[in-house]
């Protein structure tokens, strides 16, 4: 785009398993994010945002490549992005802008050239390897570990809030030494909150009575989806059932005092950046990796196409933004890239050409383009089988390859509670035939479902076999920096 503005530096503030329903800008009658909202009110809120997989290590591949998952090949969460496909925080590094990440990253290892400048405080997946129960698709083992999301529920300080207070004080150092500072800059600050354990500190957790927390769509009427590879899933994860009434109340109330958690780490980074008097000529990026189902469906956590889960969280303020602006053009985590060109001037070679991603920098000031096309895709645990997701204007629809699809009409159901799939009026099949001729557009998905198990196959191999993966690399949430220190050195954890 010919760029009628003037940043100079880009910082990315990402979170973890938000859900893009959870703030006050987003008309949330419970939840305060009011530094969230400040942003959004500076800025433009894009309220149709979406991830490339609702499962954090193929997504953070995906964010870094600026390209689908399909097209990278790290399908789950033990192929983890390991530097050997160019980054966009490789192109600006090579252009002279300084790349630093501070935080959670969940790529295979900091001794990989990731793309940054310094990698401060990183989480990269357990060992190199990350979780590799998720490969065994064909034959799951049981998946014990689900108990440990409601057993966790409650009051407290945890691993995780202890890790994001460490991270959202070195952004801000980081930012301060950069007051006054000539040289562009990018920085990727990744908090983990409000990702579960769901254990929120105690001021944030008291903010939220259990007794006056919404119940989640469908709890009333146990309303549960009959398609077989979402019954799958859920069998597979089997957190549900840990949850009665009132443990599903404290989990929200927990969930809520994360993110007001999350909000005001976020907040002190965003006043460190004013501070440094780099505001002005920062373009600040606010998103999610995918978002959390809270008991919606009966499902916890993400890994489905529903809006709590493949929907992320996404604010963009700085030069050139509209103040104000609620932007409906469907968007995905993959135009980061794109906006880091974009601001930076990056030359457009022809591997950039090709990226499916679009500057939301651009997007922002055009009028809203309801008829574009975002695509997500699922390949990790719990399936059996690739699942794809096209949106475009009103429409949902989802691919399961080999079974029966799904169509959602999000303006008359936004609750996703109407699978259109099985009825037979025209306007049904005209969106059907269009849902899928738009992702073949995008790709072949049986094609891509069956070069996915392939590989999955070789990589079981690779880690000594499906006992191994079973065995091994099995656990609920990653561990952080100092956890995994003590696990290589074999201390108790």
């Amino acid at each position: 785009m010919a760029q009628d503005f003037a940043p100079q530096n880009l910082l990315i503030l990402i979170s973890d398993e938000h859900r893009k329903d959870a703030m006050g800008c987003m008309g949330h009658p419970i939840v305060k994010t009011p530094n969230l909202d400040a942003l959004a009110g500076r800025g433009c809120l894009f309220e149709n945002a979406y991830t490339p997989s609702p499962m954090c290590v193929p997504t953070r591949a995906s964010l870094a490549c600026g390209d689908h998952v399909h097209n990278i090949g790290h399908w789950d969460s033990a192929t983890p992005y390991d530097g050997q496909l160019r980054s966009w925080m490789h192109r600006l590094r090579d252009q002279g802008v300084d790349v630093a990440s501070i935080g959670k990253l969940h790529f295979r290892s900091g001794e990989d050239d990731n793309g940054f400048t310094e990698e401060i405080l990183p989480m990269h997946v357990v060992g190199g390897v990350g979780w590799a129960v998720g490969l065994l698709r064909k034959d799951p083992p049981a998946y014990d570990s689900g108990a440990e999301l409601a057993q966790d529920v409650g009051a407290g300080n945890s691993s995780y809030t202890d890790y994001d207070l460490a991270i959202t004080a070195a952004a801000e150092d980081w930012l301060q030494a950069r007051a006054g500072a000539a040289d562009p800059w990018a920085c990727f600050v990744s908090l983990v909150s409000p990702h579960y354990p769901l254990t929120a500190p105690q001021e944030y957790y008291d903010m939220y009575d259990p007794a006056l927390m919404d119940l989640p769509v469908g709890y009333q009427n146990m309303q549960r989806p009959d398609h077989p590879e979402l019954q799958h899933i859920a069998e597979f994860f089997d957190y549900n059932r840990h949850f009665d009434e009132q443990k599903t109340r404290e989990a929200k109330a927990a969930y809520y005092g994360l993110t007001s958690f999350m909000d005001d780490c976020m907040g002190r980074v965003l006043a460190a950046l004013a501070a440094s008097g780099q505001a002005e000529n920062t373009v600040v990026i606010y998103v999610s990796d995918h978002g959390e189902m809270l008991g919606d469906h009966g499902f916890w956590t993400k890994q489905v196409m529903y809006e709590a889960s493949v929907g992320v969280p996404m604010i963009v303020a700085g030069p050139g933004m509209p103040a104000g602006r609620r932007v409906k053009t469907g968007t995905t985590l993959l135009d980061l890239a794109a906006t880091a060109f974009d601001v930076f001037g990056i030359p457009i070679d022809a591997e950039i050409a090709a990226l499916p991603g679009k500057s939301l920098v651009d997007i922002a000031v055009q009028p809203d383009d309801l008829d574009r096309t975002v695509f997500s895709e699922y390949h990790d645990g719990g399936s059996t089988t690739g699942t794809f997701m096209v949106r475009w204007d009103r429409w949902k629809y989802i691919h399961y390859v080999g079974l029966a699809a799904q169509l959602f009409d999000l303006v008359a159901d936004p609750q996703e509670f109407r699978n259109l799939a099985d009825e037979k009026g025209p306007a049904v099949l005209s969106a059907l035939n269009e849902g899928e001729r738009r992702l073949r557009l995008i790709c072949d998905p049986e094609a891509v479902n069956e070069r996915c198990l392939a590989d999955q196959a070789r990589r079981i191999a690779e880690l000594g076999g499906a006992e191994k993966c079973a065995t091994a690399y099995s656990f609920n949430h990653t561990p952080t920096p100092d956890e995994q220190e003590d696990m290589r050195e074999g201390a108790p954890l």
